[in-house]
C-alpha cells in the first residue's frame, strides 16, 4: 500500500500498524498523568523530577521513528520478471503413448551458487520468475519475494528483510526498554506512597490502581517484546534469520555466513543499508515485443506436428462425410449378391457426389478410388464389391 505517491510503501495488513501505535502511546500517557506527575518533586533538587516526565515521551517518539521505518519502508523486495530466464530454459521433448513428440520449455527448480567458498543452493520463484539471490524467500502474504527474509511481522504490518531488520531490532529493543521504565518508575511511586503514609503495599496499591495497572501491563509487555529482543540478539550474534532458524536443521543449517558474533553485529548496525531496487514513483515503461527462437530440433517438431494435425484434420472431415452416406452404403451391401464378390480385388473407397435434391427423389453418383491399405478401421469406411461400386445407383 502506498501512501504520498510512492514515498511511503507500507505491507497488505497495514491495519495492524495503528493498533501498535495504539498499544504504545496509551500506556505512555495514562503513565505521564497518573505516575510521572505526582514525582515531579520527589527528587532533589526540585525540578529534577521533570526528567521523569520527559524521559518517556523523548523515548515514545524515538520508538515510533523506529516503527515508521521498520514498516513504512521497501523491505528488499526483489523485482520481479516478466518472463523467465531464457539462458536457463531447457527445450525438451515428451513422447505420448500413440508415439507423438511434444515440445515443451521447462526451467530448473533449483541452481548453486557459490557463497564465501560455500555452495549454496537456490530456488526458482514462479510467481515473480527469477532466481531467488541467497537467503531471500518468497512472502505468501505481501506476494514478493524479500532480499534476507526474516519473518512477516503482523504487528508493523511489513515484511522483516535487509533494508529494515536493523530497526525492526532497534524497535523491539527499545519497546523493551520503555516498558522497563514504565514498570520501574510505577513500582517506585508505590513504594512512594508507602513511605509517605507509612502504609502497607496493599493500601499503596488502592491509592494508585493505574500504578498497579501498568506494572501489569509492562510485565506482560516483556514476555513479548523482551523475548523476541533476546531471540533476535541470538540471530544476529550467529548471522541468522528467523526463517532459516526454523526451516533448517541444526545439522544442515548452512554456515556460509557466520563471519563471528562482533562481525556479524558489526554487518547488521554498521553497514550501509543498499538502496531499494524498485522505484516506486516512476512510470511503467511498456516493455518491446520479444521473440523467442526455439532451437532446430524444436522447430522440426512442431512442422511434423502441425502437419500431423493438417491430416488428422482431413481424416476427420472424410470420416464425418462417410458417416452421412452410411445408411445408403449399408443399402448397397445388403442388395449386393456376396457370391460375386471376390476376395482378391482390392478394397476401394466410395464418395457419393450429390448432384441434385428434389422433393420425391435424390439422386447420387458413386465414383471409385482404389487405395491399397487397411482403410476402415480408423475412418469408418466399408468394403464394397466392384461391380457394386460401378454401378449408378438411384433411391427414391
Amino acid at each position: 500500500k502506498f501512501i504520498f505517491g510512492g514515498r511511503v510503501i507500507f505491507g497488505p495488513d497495514a491495519r495492524s500498524v495503528p493498533l501498535t501505535v495504539l498499544l504504545i502511546l496509551v500506556p505512555v500517557v495514562l503513565f505521564c498523568v497518573f505516575v510521572a506527575r505526582h514525582l515531579l518533586h520527589e527528587f532533589s533538587p526540585h525540578n529534577a523530577g521533570y526528567a521523569i516526565l520527559v524521559v518517556p515521551i523523548l523515548f515514545t517518539i524515538y520508538v515510533f521513528i523506529l516503527l515508521s521505518f521498520t514498516s513504512a519502508r521497501d523491505p528488499g523486495i526483489v523485482p520481479r520478471n516478466s518472463h523467465p530466464p531464457e539462458e536457463d530454459l531447457r527445450y525438451e521433448t515428451t513422447v505420448s503413448a500413440d508415439g507423438r513428440q511434444t515440445p515443451c520449455v521447462q526451467i530448473p527448480r533449483t541452481k548453486e551458487v557459490i557463497v564465501n567458498g560455500t555452495t549454496v543452493r537456490v530456488k526458482y520463484c514462479d510467481t515473480c520468475m527469477l532466481y531467488r539471490p541467497p537467503r531471500c524467500s518468497h512472502c505468501s502474504i505481501c506476494n514478493n519475494c524479500v532480499e534476507r527474509f526474516d519473518h512477516h511481522c503482523p504487528w508493523v504490518g511489513q515484511c522483516i528483510g535487509l533494508r529494515n531488520y536493523r530497526y525492526f531490532f532497534m524497535f523491539v529493543s527499545s519497546a523493551t526498554l520503555l516498558c522497563v521504565y514504565v514498570f520501574s518508575m510505577s513500582a517506585f511511586y508505590i513504594n512512594i506512597i508507602m513511605e509517605h503514609q507509612r502504609g502497607t503495599v496493599w493500601m499503596a496499591m488502592r491509592e494508585s490502581p493505574w500504578a498497579v495497572a501498568l506494572m501489569i501491563y509492562c510485565f506482560i509487555a516483556l514476555w513479548f517484546v523482551g523475548g523476541l529482543t533476546g531471540f533476535h540478539s541470538y540471530l544476529i550474534g550467529t548471522n541468522q534469520t528467523t526463517y532459516e532458524n526454523f526451516r533448517y536443521r541444526p545439522n544442515s543449517r548452512t554456515v556460509a555466513y557466520n563471519r563471528g558474533c562482533a562481525n556479524n553485529f558489526m554487518e547488521v548496525f554498521c553497514t550501509k543499508v543498499k538502496p531499494s531496487r524498485n522505484n516506486f514513483r516512476a512510470f511503467v515503461e511498456e516493455e518491446p515485443p520479444r521473440v523467442v527462437t526455439l532451437p532446430t530440433i524444436v522447430t522440426n517438431i512442431n512442422k511434423r506436428s502441425a502437419e500431423a494435425e493438417d491430416e488428422i484434420g482431413s481424416r476427420r472431415q472424410k470420416v464425418e462425410d462417410d458417416l452421412d452416406i452410411g445408411d445408403d452404403l449399408m443399402n448397397l451391401s445388403q442388395r449386393c449378391n456376396p457370391a460375386e464378390a471376390s476376395n482378391d480385388q482390392p478394397h476401394q473407397t466410395l464418395d457419393i457426389d450429390q448432384l441434385a435434391l428434389g422433393v420425391a427423389d435424390r439422386a447420387a453418383t458413386i465414383r471409385t478410388e482404389t487405395r491399397h491399405g487397411s482403410w476402415g478401421r480408423r475412418s469408418g469406411s466399408w468394403d464394397i464389391a466392384a461391380d457394386v461400386a460401378n454401378s449408378n445407383v438411384r433411391e427414391s
